[in-house]
């Protein structure tokens, strides 16, 4: 499963730190195992159960605002040098760990449509995506942008690097909401 995962996100290969790249896919195997799907599912299930008729997939969505953390942030770099400060692995990671919770939220019923399970109704992807991260001691920093991602970070001061996400993946989320 790993080299489908590595194939279907190129994005992995932003990440620089060996360990932490391996670490966020080592994730990835273990959150799609535990949920039950595989690479050719995320490339059809839509990213989000918030809205009705998404025709973005969950795959489409990691990948397209992990890019848009990346412009950000080399154009932030560009403009303002040393000024401002982000750790683009971080960054990265992040980006491709704060939706992984949704493979553990989401339920496949028989009949192939989504649900948000028990899990779900209990714990939203941001809390299981952190939880993830503390079994392969990634850093804090990645688990921030984790956690605050959504509207559970509203009031909590956020790093750079949740900035960046933050915004990159509400773009994303309300063009199509």
């Amino acid at each position: 499963m790993r080299d489908s995962i590595i194939a279907a996100v190129p994005e992995f290969n932003l990440i620089t730190d060996e360990k932490l790249r391996n670490d966020t896919i080592d994730i990835w195997v273990e959150a799609l195992e535990t949920g039950g799907f595989d690479v050719e599912e995320m490339k059809k299930i839509p990213f989000t159960l918030l809205a009705d008729n998404v025709n973005i997939t969950f795959l489409e969505h990691v990948r397209t605002v992990c890019q848009m953390c990346e412009a950000m942030a080399d154009v932030l770099i560009k403009a303002y040098s040393d000024r401002v400060k982000i750790n683009k692995d971080h960054l990265i990671a992040g980006a491709l760990l704060a939706d992984i919770g949704k493979m553990i939220e989401f339920e496949k019923k028989p009949d192939g449509s989504l649900v948000k399970g028990h899990l779900g109704d209990m714990l939203r992807h941001p809390f299981t995506g952190v939880g993830m991260c503390f079994k392969r001691d990634i850093p804090y920093e990645v688990m921030h942008v984790i956690a605050v991602h959504s509207k559970e970070g509203d009031h909590v001061k956020r790093s750079p690097e949740a900035i960046i996400f933050h915004h990159a993946d509400f773009t994303d989320f309300d063009l199509v909401r």
